[in-house]
């Protein structure tokens, strides 16, 4: 009651380059920047009420996340629901949070932890241990050795800071839907969410629609093995339909 979240997301699609390899330090180093500026923002911020701005000051809670999985899904020709497709939902979304808390506990330990974290300390440290050990049970079969173990280490480095240290923010990452963002930032798909039409209309502030097609699909259906041709006659029954 009376907080606000400090909200970001990245564009996952923008890490997987043209060999479907996921850039692991890229993102890591993504995630520490926009993480800082976000902290920074708490105490800069104006807040509608003034308990809402004592409350958001005392916990610092801020919501990194992400957009356009399901097209970075398609990108890699995996399902969405599937077991390939959570798998790897699991380990970006691990490594995301847990490199978050790990920024986290560096900042404390040079700034100290939010107000309230003295009172919440057993229960702060209990939830983040259950994230170390949930990131330990993501498939290592199904998801690149790299991902998962930077992922893995992420909340080692949280948990081993976060208790000598405390954390700086009581909340760090929420996968929120991203619509007006998520167009602005060029994705194909939105938050978290699937891709729920090849074709979508963007109704406009000032009146009138655009239509967005997905960018995701010709190298979706190569991934999945369609020739230049065939991947041709798709895209047009697709734009004419």
């Amino acid at each position: 009651d009376n907080s606000a979240c400090n909200l970001a997301s990245l564009n996952l699609l923008r890490f997987l380059d043209e060999t479907d390899t996921f850039d692991v330090e890229g993102f890591k180093a993504s995630v520490q920047v926009i993480f800082t500026a976000q902290e920074i923002l708490v105490g800069r911020a104006d807040y509608p009420t003034e308990p809402i701005g004592e409350t958001s000051r005392k916990f610092r809670q801020l919501g990194i996340g992400y957009a356009n999985i399901g097209a970075l899904l398609m990108a890699l020709g995996h399902a969405y629901d599937s077991d390939d497709g959570r798998a790897w939902a699991a380990a970006i979304t691990a490594l995301m949070t847990g490199h978050a808390y790990a920024t986290s506990a560096r900042t404390a330990s040079r700034m100290g932890p939010f107000a309230g974290y003295a009172d919440n300390r057993e229960h702060m440290l209990r939830v983040l241990n259950m994230h170390r050990e949930a990131a330990a049970h993501v498939d290592e079969e199904l998801v690149p050795a790299e991902l998962l173990s930077a992922a893995q280490q992420s909340w080692d480095e949280a948990c081993e800071l976060g208790e000598q240290f405390g954390v700086r923010n009581s909340q760090a990452s929420v996968l929120a839907p991203t619509g007006t963002i998520g167009l602005m930032m060029d994705c194909d798909t939105t938050g978290i969410e699937p891709d729920l039409g090849l074709v979508k209309m963007k109704k406009l502030v000032g009146g009138g629609t655009m239509t967005i097609v997905n960018q995701t699909i010709p190298r979706a259906l190569t991934q999945l093995g369609y020739t230049t041709e065939q991947i041709a006659d798709i895209v047009a029954y697709i734009d004419h339909e």
